[in-house]
């Protein structure tokens, strides 16, 4: 079923992102907006009405105005649009601090705090004014002027190094590339892959294969690719990404840009009374202190390093058996790890491909979602590119429909291409919030994946590890879409403890291994049939394939993350290089070369959000095995739990701490066995 566009709230029109002219709006936006708090900021008798549902309005109207040039930066970039996106940046760094540091602004929410009329508000409210009131602190309300300054110069100087990073990281994924004419070369690489480097090389005119180091082209290679010397040097490409090493060694290097960072992070931390950045970070997160996150970690560690080096240990041995050699070079892990896989298991990504075609995919994902939170999803068939609803053809937009009413929309922007920042995302286009006019603005999301795109007249196909990565994301966009919380500071993902945003997303992967749920996910792309029960078998025997080597790694990423921001010495900085060789040697299986500088291109430490905080990935997935527990108890497609998941979960967004929602859902504290259980880790 699909239907024309509705929606009382026009979405963005990408066609009116006139770059020119971005820098010059946003100014216009940050000033209106300034001029109005003041005047706001000075009431005598400040309450909701008058002080936090105009602020609502000014924050949403700029939102909307940067929330398209902001998407359009990471999805289709290009040097004109990313000379307007920074040169807005500092601007928008210096507004926030304002706003973060206006006193006569923290009065009046104190005096709404102090108020009758606190007590009368509901509870998301509640819990915005006393979120601000936290902000304000963490902004440097209280500092001395001299002092206010200097947090102002480190916010805007760290949101211009962020976006470098991230730049570089982009810039040097895309400097990177080989033509291959001799197909030889690329011996054991499935068709599906090779079809792809194909349609590379012919979209920039070039004869053969052209492999670049965007993830649906390097993955194969390290993947299947028999040539473990061309595995090498792809390996080394990617491991060296914007550093002092590699190919393009010192052209992108992010070296100075972290270390700056960390020393401006640091800086920022002591201003405003902690001892580090990780102590600063956790103020708004669910983890009580350092020392609790740091526990979490190495007892996780502890429970799962035996099994990970047993696990380490047969791959060795397989592959001295398969090759007959006692090296096992990081880039052979990946290639050997596959044979294994299919030796043990008889089953391949590349099998279970042909039964995942995205159009299949995508019904089956709305289906779960339909079944779990009696919501409905249809295709907006009339949103175009030429009419500026679209900005790349590729890009889909759905409408989400809950009780008969429009409550949601997203746009789904699933493939690979070149000017596309890698990975996966989920960003809020819209916030869900009541106008002042009384209407009800719904919330829209930004689904983003680097999947690769269909070749020739073909679906795309898409792996087991990316339709769990698609459940992912999306997870994350319900999270933000079915909240039913009007405040905007506290409804979808605002204002939820970090550490607990990735409660949603890692949950619904869940589905992706449910027998009741592949058989409507999955249809093979010629003739509909879904997933075998006996390929289903295998792929469910291999689940737990390596699964604490992956633990292991996920610890190493989050205690250097951790380490790295808790230790930091300002008169005596410990090289980021030795921090992470350091964790490496405590919770490492797989020895890294020398020369890889994973660090280089760590984006969601030095360009996203996950600055001492990248542990949330492990805390959260305690949470959602846990909470998966519940409906493993009482039925995975069992409407009244999948209703009190919206309950308590999904729909409450931020309006309460996340701890308390989660004892809500699961009726106690959390447990870590569940997630022990799931990834197959037997307890030391």
């Amino acid at each position: 079923m699909t239907e024309t566009l509705s929606n009382p709230q026009a979405l963005p029109n990408f066609n009116e992102v006139a770059v020119d002219q971005v820098e010059a709006i946003i100014t216009h936006h940050i000033d209106s907006s300034l001029e109005a708090i003041k005047n706001l900021s000075q009431q005598t008798n400040p309450n909701w009405q008058n002080l936090a549902e105009p602020l609502e309005e000014l924050y949403d109207t700029l939102n909307k105005a940067w929330s398209p040039v902001g998407h359009l930066n990471s999805v289709m970039n290009n040097d004109a649009l990313r000379d307007a996106y920074n040169a807005c940046l500092p601007k928008l760094s210096a507004y926030s601090t304002e706003i973060g540091q206006n006193k006569n602004l923290q009065l009046a929410y104190q005096a709404i705090k102090d108020s009758a009329e606190f007590s009368q508000l509901d509870q998301a409210q509640q819990k915005s004014i006393n979120n601000a009131l936290r902000d304000f602190h963490l902004a440097g309300v209280d500092l001395a002027e001299d002092k206010k300054k200097r947090y102002g110069e480190i916010k805007s100087r760290l949101s211009e190094l962020s976006s470098k990073f991230g730049e570089n990281v982009l810039d040097a994924t895309n400097k990177w590339q080989k033509l291959i004419t001799d197909k030889t070369l690329l011996s054991g690489v499935p068709d599906s892959a090779l079809a792809g480097f194909e349609q590379n090389a012919k979209a920039s005119e070039q004869t053969g294969y052209l492999l670049t180091l965007d993830f649906p082209c390097y993955l194969p290679v390290l993947t299947y690719c028999d040539n473990a010397e061309l595995r090498e040097e792809m390996y080394t490409a990617f491991a060296t990404r914007a550093s002092d090493q590699g190919p393009h060694a010192g052209e992108f290097d992010n070296s100075t840009n972290m270390d700056e960072i960390l020393k401006l992070r640091h800086e920022l931390a002591s201003l405003l009374g902690f001892e580090s950045y990780a102590h600063y970070s956790l103020a708004s997160k669910m983890a009580e202190s350092p020392q609790q996150v740091i526990q979490f970690l190495e007892d996780l560690a502890k429970q799962s390093k035996t099994q990970a080096e047993q696990e380490f240990a047969e791959l060795k041995a397989f592959a001295k058996e398969q090759s007959g050699t006692d090296e096992l070079n990081p880039w052979d892990v990946t290639y050997y790890g596959e044979k294994l896989k299919q030796a043990r298991y008889s089953v391949s990504q590349e099998e279970i491909r042909p039964y995942l075609p995205a159009p299949k995919v995508l019904s089956g994902l709305f289906e779960v979602a339909s079944r779990l939170f009696n919501v409905s999803i249809e295709e907006v068939t009339t949103a175009t590119v030429e009419n500026g609803d679209l900005y790349h053809p590729d890009v889909k937009l759905f409408n989400i429909h809950k009780d008969g009413r429009l409550v949601a929309q997203f746009y789904f922007d699933l493939y690979a291409r070149a000017k596309k920042r890698g990975g996966a995302w989920m960003d809020g286009c819209r916030d869900r919030r009541t106008l002042a006019n009384g209407e009800q603005q719904i919330p829209v999301a930004y689904l983003v994946c680097n999947f690769t795109a269909p070749v020739g007249d073909q679906p795309a196909l898409l792996t087991h590890n990316e339709l769990t990565t698609l459940f992912h994301e999306f997870g994350h966009g319900i999270h933000h879409m079915l909240t039913k919380v009007n405040t905007a500071a506290v409804s979808g993902i605002n204002g939820v403890a970090w550490d607990a945003v990735e409660l949603p997303s890692q949950f619904l992967e869940n589905w992706c291994w449910e027998p009741e749920a592949l058989a409507f996910i999955t249809g093979h792309v010629e003739t509909g049939e879904p997933l075998p029960k006996a390929l289903l078998d295998k792929m469910l025997a291999a689940k737990h394939f390596q699964s604490a080597m992956m633990m292991m790694r996920q610890l190493e990423f989050s205690l250097f993350d951790f380490k790295m921001h808790l230790n930091y010495n300002p008169q005596n900085p410990q090289p980021i290089q030795d921090v992470i060789n350091e964790i490496r040697q405590q919770v490492a299986v797989i020895k890294a070369p020398e020369f890889n500088r994973f660090q280089h291109s760590f984006s969601h430490i030095f360009a996203g959000g996950y600055a001492a905080g990248y542990y949330s990935y492990k805390w959260a997935e305690v949470l959602s095995a846990d909470a998966y527990s519940r409906f493993e108890e009482e039925g995975v497609f069992n409407p009244a739990t999948g209703q009190a998941f919206f309950n308590e979960i999904l729909s409450r967004g931020g309006e309460d701490d996340a701890a308390v929602l989660f004892k809500n859902f699961r009726g106690r504290e959390p447990s870590v066995e569940p997630l022990l259980r799931h990834c197959g880790i037997k307890a030391a």
